[in-house]
């Protein structure tokens, strides 16, 4: 799988995190084929909000925006090899910034709403959504459930008692 990661603001903060590895645990989770592509890509509050407002006509920044490339409802489960052509899944924007105002209202580290914002756009490049309860509820356990999978993936192993 192709990740591509492009900071274009608060590169110090963004850099030390696992994100690239994040967003494999995610994909391969979603079983994704070897051949899927996404890009992540995180920018300050100023073209956050100028994406904001023309694609979703809303104003200021947000945290996370998804754009979709392939579509998702496409077949691709017999091009799933590394000699197959590249499954453009789409980008995933991030604001910095926004999800470090959210973490401290939150009270999440920024770590962990970095991640969350991570999971939660390629959720939606996966064919997630929010807009209705039911689907809110469906992909806010989702997230959950990655997000803990990922966590105690994280965790080193616990010694033995001798």
């Amino acid at each position: 799988m192709e990740i591509l990661i492009t900071c274009s603001h608060r590169e110090e903060a963004v850099e030390p995190l696992p994100i690239h590895d994040l967003a494999l645990f995610v994909l391969e989770s979603e079983n994704k084929p070897v051949n899927t592509e996404v890009s992540i890509s995180f920018v300050d509050d100023e073209a956050m909000t100028e994406l904001n407002g023309r694609f979703r006509g809303m104003e200021g920044p947000t945290d996370v925006l998804s754009f979709e490339c392939d579509n998702i409802a496409d077949d691709i489960t017999a091009a799933d090899g590394p000699a197959c052509p590249l499954y453009e899944l789409g980008d995933v924007i991030i604001a910095p910034d926004v999800a470090e105002r959210q973490s401290a209202e939150f009270g999440n580290t920024f770590e962990q709403e970095i991640s969350l914002l991570v999971v939660h756009g390629l959720l939606h490049l996966c064919g997630y959504d929010h807009i209705v309860d039911e689907e809110a509820e469906v992909m806010e356990a989702r997230e959950r459930e990655l997000l803990t999978a990922w966590a105690e993936r994280e965790l080193p192993p616990m010694a033995e008692n001798r």
